[in-house]
């Protein structure tokens, strides 16, 4: 018998999903609600609209409605469709449609993308024959269109989308009259010039041929997958001419594995429906003709309802549909676009015979927040129990001791607290889960090495630390090596913290304000101000003990949000794996040697040397260490912290299974226009209990704050330790104290502004990009530590030789390889050292004693007097 299965068994577990159970919450009361709002464009200029354009929005530039068919004498009075040539712009701002150089032939129901600010216009039909040939207007189309290679066949009424540089066409049909509609995917790489731009013909999907099917490219967590959905199924009728079979079916297929799967079937029919891809894991579906009338047409002529209105969504990541509002107007045998931030669908057919000139424009709702007042106050108090202990540790602040190592009175398990604290960023607490919900467990290893490392740490790197009375980690560079190999680990830490000090209070920021109702400002003045003031006034103990505040809120919040989610699914707890190991959501190894993805041995010996750094070279970490009353009790903190990694990653890898199989249970709830990285924070702004949310979300609050207070304490104690009392060895104690809180604070206000700057203005990618080259450091800092403990031969210039080489490989592996992100610091530890060693044979050997600052020359008595 299953575990959980015993554990649902259980009084008090039964009870607590009771209690969850009876808070109301808005799951259990699902109910579709509009997520886009709708408003009106200026009409087409043709009055009676066109069905089957080809249509483009393009950046910055116009929209493009060309071609299309209509019946300018009413079908049911014996009219006859007629095709358009014709060829309207749409520029920003302006209230009326332009001419613009019309298609070679009157010409409809073919497919168009926009690649590069082009619009695309694939094959295509007039109402003798279809066409294979390929258009492509440019230049905002100043000028005509220019050809590109034609399709395999003559081909129309397909569907066509756009993955990276690839365009991909499916379905549709040969001739005019055609009684078998084609089975196809065919690609055309649109980056390649020349004769290599040709169209390759790929294996179709295994379902039956079809016209008029929903093509969209859309994630599905893993990869941009090319989705082919509904279509009708053409076989000639009783008086031998063409009739449809309309189809709920779908599947996707992966570029990279070349293979299609079935998806889940769409809820009825949506024949000719536009579509478009919504945030990163949604298809948003328009209307469609679900076939329902298909065989009353003459019947009903002109008192036909039209086609349906519905909005539905299917959602790659859970394989879910659910209805997600109406449509102003049922619009078929169009396309749906992307312009001016907005959804544009344009025109088309709105039941037999009949078409629109309306354009509609949809931009999303604002979801409202389902913060109430008791989240706030919940939020409110627990921010001022963070600035209230601040203020009850300050008296204790008395010297630089106080401040940089609390006296060296914390106890283990509250330092082991702490180190685990500050490795759990408010990123780290809402991104696993949303990774995991997303993908699989396959980097649970990766959190898993931390119990490898911690041996390490406790036998090889701690003595050192402890047994030297240093303050910080490069303390001991400098004696083991020489000044210049301290103040290039200590820089090395000093850039990297300044540097990622804004994202780690905008990131979280950014996120709360999507869910929670507080603005991004709001957020990040919260965070900084508050972290920098407790910080200020209680220094590192003033930190440690915010931590385990903060562990303790986010832990307690993890697990309720993990039972609110069993309770809400069927099953509860025993449903809720049950689910997530039929879809595979419990996916452990890749097994394979590809050293471009999260192979087995990717993951482990990356992750390996990769956590090996923070925990070696990181003055925020390290300074853990130093807080404790001896080496023994620090060795219990780095254990405590490892053991704690254990049940704490199966909580929060579990959590974002619990919430894949809780969003597939009920994907009404589901925004489309949410990021990926979001969803946990969305569930616990929007599911939780009021209260419970609020003190939640304080806990992430919390978390960023611990992030920033850390940067900010051990930057102070970097600059206090390793320059200022370096060079001033003879400096009062008391006014290294005050200028640590001077320290403290302007550290916390630039953290702050930093934060503040890049919500504000358009840089952040620039941002990342020089952070992420900063923490490109730290594995060649980790690599000059392990040159230090571990070989004898080594010396300052070598140190530093092999520190150059190692950052300089792990750029060239970030920005010049493929290999894995994993990868990045265990080549910066492995060339810093392995180049360093080398190096250091072209110099003298170091007259200095290495007695206790080596591995081969440290005492063998594990006790230490500090």
């Amino acid at each position: 018998m299953l575990c959980t299965e015993i554990d649902l068994r259980r009084p008090c577990f039964c009870a607590f999903l009771a209690l969850i159970a009876a808070t109301g919450l808005s799951a259990a009361e699902e109910v579709p609600k509009a997520v886009l709002r709708w408003e009106e464009l200026p009409p087409l200029p043709d009055a009676l609209g066109v069905g089957g354009p080809f249509v483009g929005g393009l950046s910055g530039g116009p929209l493009i409605v060309a071609g299309g068919a209509n019946f300018p004498t009413p079908l049911f009075e014996g009219g006859k469709k007629v095709w358009s040539e014709a060829v309207f712009a749409l520029w920003p701002g302006r209230r009326e449609w332009l001419r613009c150089p019309a298609l070679p032939r009157p010409l409809a129901y073919g497919a168009s993308v926009v690649w590069k600010d082009e619009l695309i216009c694939i094959g295509g039909c007039d109402a003798t024959r279809c066409y294979a040939d390929v258009l492509c207007s440019s230049e905002q189309t100043k000028r005509g269109p220019i050809s590109l290679p034609p399709l395999p066949r003559p081909c129309a009424m397909m569907g066509a989308a756009l993955i990276g540089d690839t365009v991909y066409v499916a379905g549709g049909q040969e001739t005019a009259t055609a009684t078998a509609a084609l089975k196809n995917l065919w690609a055309l790489d649109l980056s390649k010039g020349g004769k290599g731009r040709a169209w390759q013909e790929l294996e179709p999907w295994p379902g039956p041929g079809r016209i008029l099917p929903v093509v969209v490219a859309q994630s599905n967590g893993y990869e941009t997958l090319l989705y082919v959905i509904s279509g009708a199924e053409l076989f000639a009728g009783p008086d031998g001419k063409p009739a449809r079979r309309y189809l709920a079916d779908g599947y996707a297929y992966s570029p990279k594995a070349k293979a299609w799967r079935r998806i889940a079937d769409v809820p009825r029919p949506v024949v000719a429906a536009p579509a478009i891809a919504s945030g990163q894991s949604h298809i948003l579906v328009f209307g469609g003709d679900d076939g329902a009338n298909a065989a009353r047409i003459q019947e009903l002529k002109d008192a036909h309802p039209g086609f349906s209105r519905d909005i539905l969504g299917y959602h790659t990541i859970t394989n879910t549909w659910a209805k997600l509002g109406e449509m102003p107007l049922g619009q078929v045998t169009t396309t749906a676009v992307r312009w001016q931030g907005g959804i544009v669908v344009p025109s088309g057919e709105v039941r037999p015979g009949a078409r629109t000139p309306k354009v509609f424009l949809a931009r999303p709702t604002e979801r409202k927040t389902h913060f109430q007042p008791l989240d706030y106050i919940v939020l409110g108090a627990y921010l001022l129990a963070l600035v209230a202990i601040g203020f009850y540790i300050a008296p204790r602040e008395k010297s630089t001791e106080d401040f940089f190592l609390a006296g060296r009175r914390v106890p283990w398990w509250a330092a082991g607290l702490s180190i685990f604290g500050t490795q759990l960023s408010a990123i780290t607490f809402l991104s696993i889960p949303a990774t995991v919900f997303a993908t699989d467990w396959v980097p649970f290893l990766a959190n898993m090495c931390i119990v490898l490392v911690a041996p390490v740490v406790v036998y090889f790197y701690l003595p050192f630390f402890r047994r030297l009375n240093v303050t910080t980690a490069y303390e001991y560079l400098e004696r083991r090596f020489n000044l210049a190999v301290r103040l290039f680990g200590s820089v090395s830490f000093i850039l990297y913290q300044l540097g990622r000090m804004g994202i780690v209070v905008l990131l979280p920021a950014l996120a709360l304000s999507a869910v929670s109702g507080i603005g991004v400002t709001a957020s990040i003045l919260i965070m900084g101000v508050l972290a920098t003031f407790y910080t200020v006034l209680g220094g590192i103990e003033a930190v440690i003990w915010t931590d385990v505040l903060q562990v303790l809120v986010l832990m307690g919040g993890a697990v309720l949000c993990l039972g609110v989610m069993a309770a809400e699914t069927t099953g509860g707890l025993t449903g809720l794996v049950a689910q997530g190991a039929a879809d595979g959501k419990f996916h452990l190894v890749n097994w394979t040697w590809d050293y471009t993805s999260m192979a087995l041995w990717v993951v482990v010996l990356g992750n390996f040397l990769g956590v090996l750094v923070p925990y070696t070279t990181d003055q925020a970490v390290v300074q853990r260490y130093l807080t404790t009353r001896d080496e023994r009790t620090a060795a219990r903190s780095i254990w405590a912290n490892a053991l704690l990694s254990v049940p704490s990653s199966i909580l929060f890898f579990g959590l974002g299974t619990a919430l894949y199989v809780f969003y597939k249970s009920h994907p009404g709830l589901l925004d489309p226009g949410l990021q990926n990285d979001a969803i946990f924070a969305s569930f616990i702004a929007r599911e939780l209990p009021a209260g419970v949310s609020g003190l939640v979300i304080a806990g992430v609050f919390a978390a960023a704050m611990s992030t920033l207070d850390s940067s900010m304490n051990s930057i102070a104690t970097a600059l206090v330790t390793d320059f200022y009392r370096r060079f001033r060895p003879g400096a009062d104690d008391r006014l290294c104290l005050k200028l640590a809180r001077w320290l403290t604070g302007l550290l916390g206000a630039l953290g702050t502004g930093a934060a503040l700057l890049l919500a504000g203005l358009n840089i952040r990618y620039l941002w990342f990009f020089f952070t992420s080259m900063l923490g490109l450091l730290g594995g060649a800092l980790a690599g000059v530590f392990a040159l230090g403990i571990f070989t004898r031969r080594a010396n300052g210039p070598g140190a530093l030789v092999g520190g150059a080489a190692g950052i300089a490989a792990s750029a060239l592996a970030c920005y010049g390889t493929r290999v894995h992100f994993y990868l990045y610091g265990a080549i910066g530890v492995v060339v810093a050292f392995a180049v360093g060693c080398l190096a250091s044979l072209a110099f003298p050997r170091a007259a200095r004693p290495l007695d206790g600052l080596t591995m081969f020359t440290v005492s063998s008595d594990r006790r230490s007097t500090q």
